[in-house]
């Protein structure tokens, strides 16, 4: 989805050395695949090895870089030195991006890491405008800067934290973060087992350590302006719906802000249309305040179908996801296409008998639309799912 709705690269991981273990990630079949899949339609392909290795693992990194090496992959995010000095040894093709995780926060550190062969690194989160643009002035116009615009933030700096080692024993350096700081918290006084005092900032409670999701697709001019060269949405551990839905949008809107054009309203308001916190522009713009009130997903929308493929009279063969009835209002938004709303209505099983309801996951059905659509549009409906 992340490719066909305009991605220029997209990030991946295989199944060890990154940090988002329990997503889905590639075996050592699949990724030649994915590779191939991205090249085709004309996207790069950057993979993580971006864990804290410990020394035994170190054993086994040689192997897994001359896998992505062979593969063809374009990129490596890498966090740790000893793995940086590996991969230009064992994946010697491919660019060597330092990831977020080393928290480059000046021109120094920046300089450094493009004199070891860094080509691009993927400075911390917690900086402002100015200093990126500083570090843009200080540094090598060969080195690209690359910066999160969207997605979930974290309370430590970075995202190097010991919370979830601590409580849970998942450790978020090595990719099994278990969020602690979205947890809500009480006080229990240790000569009172079990007694459990709230601590109230309002009558909600209070997540004391709770961040609200970044959101940059009204600032892209901005970062244009400092110098930023590529900007990372994050989404490892995101549906389909999310990759399409985000990357179409800030698509969008970054073409028409290069090409001075008015940005469409309808893309700012795709990405309120995804599962997601309250939105901030995190540091950019200076401290971003906490945020206590919650740590619920806003989710108002679902995903009913996905269109397989369309003829040019608007009627379309499509694959379920959740079920829906003829007649209720849904929307369309595909690869390139502005979303618009629609009835359904003529719905037809695979063997092209009439239903009023489809209701299987994954069943082929054809219904009428009013216009033609791309392969791989999403159909969906306004319902709220948002946690309470």
């Amino acid at each position: 989805m992340a490719v066909r709705y305009g991605a220029d690269a997209v990030y991946l991981a295989g199944t060890s050395f990154g940090m988002r273990s329990f997503a889905g990630n590639f075996t050592p079949e699949e990724l030649p695949v994915a590779v191939r899949l991205a090249h085709d339609f004309g996207v790069r392909t950057h993979v993580t090895v971006n864990t804290m290795a410990r020394g035994d693992e170190l054993e086994r990194l040689p192997a897994h870089l001359e896998l992505l090496d062979a593969c063809g992959v374009d990129a490596l995010i890498v966090a740790d030195l000893g793995a940086f000095r590996l991969a230009q040894k064992y994946a010697p093709h491919c660019e060597l991006h330092v990831s977020t995780q080393v928290s480059v926060a000046n021109h120094a550190s920046a300089a450094a890491w493009h004199e070891l062969g860094a080509k691009r690194v993927v400075l911390a989160r917690e900086l402002s405008l100015e200093e990126i643009a500083a570090i843009r002035a200080k540094t090598p116009k060969s080195l690209e800067l690359e910066v999160f615009a969207h997605g979930a933030m974290c309370v430590s700096y970075s995202g190097r934290c010991l919370l979830s080692n601590y409580m849970t024993g998942r450790d978020s350096n090595r990719g099994a973060c278990a969020q602690p700081c979205r947890y809500q918290y009480y006080l229990m006084e240790e000569k009172r087992p079990g007694e459990y005092f709230p601590v109230f900032e309002d009558e909600k409670g209070t997540y004391i350590m709770n961040s609200r999701d970044m959101c940059m697709i009204d600032h892209l001019e901005d970062l244009m302006r400092v110098g930023v060269d590529c900007i990372k949405i994050e989404g490892r551990a995101k549906s389909a719906y999310y990759a399409a839905i985000v990357t179409g949008a800030y698509r969008h809107v970054i073409d028409d802000v290069a090409a001075g054009r008015t940005v469409d309203p309808v893309w700012r308001d795709e990405v309120e249309k995804i599962s997601h916190r309250h939105y901030s522009t995190g540091f950019f713009y200076g401290q971003p305040g906490q945020y206590y009130e919650d740590s619920r997903y806003v989710r108002e929308y679902q995903v009913v179908a996905i269109v397989t493929e369309c003829g040019a009279d608007g009627l379309a063969r499509c694959s379920l996801r959740n079920k829906f009835s003829a007649e209720d209002e849904l929307e369309a938004v595909g690869p390139d296409l502005r979303p618009f709303q629609l009835t359904a209505g003529d719905l037809r099983s695979e063997e092209g008998e009439p239903v009023s309801e489809v209701r299987t996951p994954q069943a082929v059905f054809s219904m009428q639309l009013p216009q033609p659509v791309p392969p791989w549009t999403i159909l969906r409906r306004r319902v709220d799912l948002s946690a309470r």
